[in-house]
């Protein structure tokens, strides 16, 4: 769904303070906050947004093999079909090279 799509007041915090004042902190890196991201919407089964969150790891120099692994972890947690759906959309937006 399009941000636009969003009420003004979700728009407003969404840019604000989760873009904004959560993910500037100084307590992690870039990458480290996409892995925990991911990590969280693999485990949450929230496909959209790991279409999202994916390609942000990507551009922010997670490697795709850290991301593999962690859909591997977090499958024998959450469920089978989380990592199954993840790694689907992994290969979607990340296509595995070779």
């Amino acid at each position: 769904r399009a941000a636009s799509a969003m009420p003004a007041k979700l728009q407003e915090y969404t840019t604000g303070h989760l873009f904004g004042d959560l993910w500037q902190g100084e307590e992690l890196t870039l990458a480290e906050r996409e892995l925990i991201t991911c990590t969280t919407l693999v485990a949450l089964y929230r496909s959209n947004e790991q279409r999202v969150h994916f390609v942000g790891a990507k551009n922010a120099g997670v490697a795709r093999s850290k991301i593999e692994a962690m859909i591997t972890h977090v499958a024998h947690y959450a469920g089978w079909p989380c990592g199954a759906t993840a790694s689907g959309i992994l290969n979607e937006v990340w296509p595995p090279e070779g």
